[in-house]
């Protein structure tokens, strides 16, 4: 009887060492920083398959500020799930995406530019002739805002090589 208890007393802190080890993994890899998956043509969260990190595309327009969106208001589209703050956000995106997505999938247009994919921030950014267009760095943008149309025109041009080195 002893010996019995003895060994499921082993097996209860075996099983409990596994746990703290599962939890503490989890721990860990919940503290490692959000990146971006360089695997698609637009920019979408590994961990969530979210696109631009959960804000909503079409809240930069409505409400000129990056804007969560909501969980109950997803919409999926090229590759990506989509966030918006609400119901009207999601069917104006529905009804014309091209229009409300950032410019390059969401990539840097600077470093598209460069003829690197690099994934924007969706809290640095630009609205410039009716597009959104999403930055790595101040900097970038400060660097696009000087002569957009000469840094978009160069984005454009090296935009093709750059999908090429991307996974559809």
């Amino acid at each position: 009887m002893a010996t019995r208890r003895h060994a499921r007393k082993v097996a209860i802190r075996r099983a409990g060492t596994g746990a703290a080890v599962v939890a503490l993994l989890w721990i860990l890899a919940s503290a490692l920083p959000i990146t971006a998956a360089t695997t698609e043509y637009v920019v979408v969260d590994r961990n969530s398959g979210l696109a631009i990190h959960g804000f909503d595309p079409v809240a930069y327009f409505t409400n000129g500020a990056p804007t969560l969106g909501k969980g109950e208001f997803e919409y999926r589209y090229a590759g990506a799930v989509w966030r918006f703050r609400n119901a009207g956000n999601l069917g104006a995106f529905a009804a014309h995406p091209d229009v409300y997505m950032p410019r390059f999938g969401g990539y840097d247009p600077v470093g598209v530019g460069r003829g690197v994919a690099v994934a924007g921030d969706p809290r640095i950014w630009i609205i410039v002739g009716d597009r959104l267009y999403l930055f790595h760095s101040a900097e970038n943008k400060a660097i696009f805002a000087v002569d957009s149309e000469r840094a978009a025109t160069a984005a454009d041009e090296a935009w093709p090589a750059v999908q090429r080195t991307l996974a559809p």
